[in-house]
């Protein structure tokens, strides 16, 4: 979601914030501004509705600074507008602010402290730097005032804070809500994502809850809660710009598509050696092997990829599996067993509800994993280990290259679980030599794209509704296509378990209601293919995916066979591939949906 740049010590500041901003378009944003100054002792701020693009267009050329702050927002209080886009400013615009998160007692603070204030728009951020400007009016500087700020505020925030009357030092602070500090030649940046300030630096300073950093551009200095400097080392991020750009691709979401076979391959290298033997560090593995149930926690896309590898583990390991999504579980929490393990599951490694409960378990005492694209993201500090996706950079709003890395290294796991507990299933899964085999499969299906597209154009052109179907984890993969589908092409897309259609669901088909099968279980298939002739019966307008063992001659997509454990990750790219031409079709942006973010770092 929202994003956060920021620079100290640099002549073209301007240019480098809106660059970084332009790194941070694919979290999702409606609005976007910046401040700059040090520079004549002129202070500029410009805000803009819309794209970057629009914003670039109203910055001039006496726009300059060697310090300053950006932000792209995507509206949590106060509809999208440009009275409501950061920063913002109070005390006769001596502060400006820019925050991610959410403030849970504005309104009380609003109450108490800033009765009589002209606000200029409707968002808790506005709340915070007229508070700052409150206590400002009896701290002796800047930092008392904004520690004074902290103090009263509830709920989550990345802040970075810039006083006009000190152009040389911008003030930031964390709770729950992702922010780096880059390291850089006589100038520091900061950043939401390291991805932003490539460009400047690859050396980063994590930030942790309830640290405030004073940012200059010849050092910074850390200090926790008590006032306490804390000395931390930095890190260099495994990144290279050319991992993030799209290259001849027209857009992030073909490449991302068009990535997965290498994925794949990048996984098998990973975490399997030269005769195909797992090689994930066996205090993981013993620490899974002890548990009586594994627990995984994930959202959206993650939560879908949980429900397939739950299939993976049980049937490779033998350990029970359950799947919770985030947002229910850290205020429901369910009765748990005595000995659990939670696998936390999330591209970003920033992600709000799954934070929330990790917190709650480290409390708790219990071990937990995350698997993530990112090193060094939150849930990845956290937890007590993790695997990381290597999947490169996912840029596109809708998930794809993720959610196949996230199964495929919970296969490499449910292997390596089995193994230690010399399961026959797993002695007989050799998961390096399958994921191979399902590299070649996916390199087939990508390279069929203009079938895809045609198809595409006869089953989706016109439609305001569609439903993907199946069973078993041909369930798991239709609830995921119908993800893809409805989140970039706005299309009314439901995932539905077969044979749930005539307790209700069937109701909705009318004639001409596209209906996508998916049938890759041998045990199920004619269970499904009766399921899509009730459909057909009542209008619908079918559309099948099978494997090439289970497939009719009617069928529009046939896969390749593949590994009976594995076909989640074959049967989702045909439908990965509808979502986009449905959307590209439709005309709309296939990288950035309406209304929704990348990392979604609020809860």
């Amino acid at each position: 979601m929202c994003g956060i740049v920021g620079i100290v010590g640099k002549e073209n500041a301007t240019d480098i914030l809106v660059q970084g901003l332009e790194k941070l378009e694919y979290r999702g944003y409606d609005s976007a501004g910046i401040f700059v100054t040090g520079v004549n002792e002129q202070d500029h701020l410009v805000k803009s509705l819309g794209r970057i693009a629009d914003l670039r267009a109203r910055i001039g050329q006496e726009v300059q600074g060697t310090v300053g702050i950006g932000h792209t927002r995507w509206a949590t209080h106060g509809k999208p507008s440009e009275r409501n886009a950061h920063p913002h400013t109070a005390g006769d615009h001596q502060f400006i602010l820019v925050h991610n998160g959410v403030i849970e007692n504005f309104e009380e603070i609003k109450q108490e402290f800033l009765q009589g204030e002209q606000l200029a728009g409707e968002t808790d951020t506005e709340i915070v730097v007229h508070l700052i400007a409150h206590f400002s009016k009896e701290a002796p500087n800047t930092k008392e005032a904004f520690k004074k700020a902290l103090a009263v505020i509830k709920g989550s925030y990345a802040f970075a804070l810039i006083n006009k009357n000190d152009p040389e030092t911008i003030y930031v602070a964390k709770n729950k809500s992702p922010l780096l500090i880059g390291l850089g030649e006589e100038f520091n940046v900061i950043c939401s994502d390291a991805m932003a300030m490539l460009s400047q630096t690859n050396r980063f300073v994590e930030i942790a809850d309830g640290e405030l950093v004073t940012v200059k551009a010849d050092k910074i200095e850390i200090e926790d809660e008590t006032g306490t400097i804390v000395c931390r080392d930095s890190y260099e991020a495994q990144l290279d710009l050319s991992d993030i750009e799209k290259g001849t691709y027209p857009y992030y979401m073909l490449k991302e598509i068009d990535d997965q076979p290498a994925v794949m391959r990048r996984i098998i290298l990973e975490y399997t050696d030269q005769v195909g033997r797992t090689t994930i560090d066996q205090t993981i593995i013993e620490k899974i092997t002890e548990s009586d149930r594994v627990y995984v926690v994930a959202c959206g896309t993650s939560y879908h990829a949980g429900w397939v590898g739950k299939t993976i583990i049980e049937k490779v390991a033998g350990i029970p599996v359950e799947v919770h999504l985030s947002s229910e579980f850290s205020y429901n929490m369910p009765l748990l067993s005595d000995n659990p393990f939670f696998i936390f599951l999330s591209q970003s490694g920033e992600t709000a509800d799954s934070r929330q409960v990790l917190v709650q378990i480290n409390d708790l005492g219990f071990p937990s994993l995350t698997l993530t694209n990112v090193p060094g993201s939150t849930l990845s500090r956290e937890a007590m280990y993790t695997l990381l996706l290597h999947a490169g950079p996912e840029i596109a709003v809708a998930s794809t290259k993720a959610y196949t890395a996230q199964i495929a290294v919970l296969a490499v796991l449910a292997k390596a679980i089995g193994d230690k507990k010399a399961s026959p299933v797993s002695k007989a899964f050799d998961v390096a030599h399958e994921l191979s085999v399902i590299a070649s499969v996916m390199e087939t299906i990508i390279d069929d794209k203009i079938t895809i597209s045609q198809l595409v154009e006869d089953y989706l052109a016109v439609t305001r509704n569609a439903f993907y179907i199946g069973r078993g984890t041909d369930y798991y993969v239709s609830m995921e296509a119908a993800l893809k589908l409805k989140e970039i092409s706005y299309i009314q897309a439901e995932g539905f378990a077969a044979g749930e259609l005539k307790h209700g669901t069937i109701a909705l088909i009318e004639e001409g209601t596209p209906v996508f099968g998916v049938i890759t279980d041998e045990k199920t298939a004619a269970h499904t293919r009766g399921n899509l002739k009730e459909v057909e019966s009542r209008g619908a307008h079918n559309f099948v995916i099978s494997l090439a063992s289970l497939a009719k001659e009617t069928d529009q997509v046939i896969l390749p066979d593949v590994h009976p454990l594995l076909t989640s990750l074959v049967s989702i790219v045909p439908t990965q591939l509808i979502a986009y031409f449905a959307t590209l079709q439709r005309g709309y942006d296939v990288d950035k949906p309406r209304n929704l973010a990348k990392s979604v770092t609020v809860e």
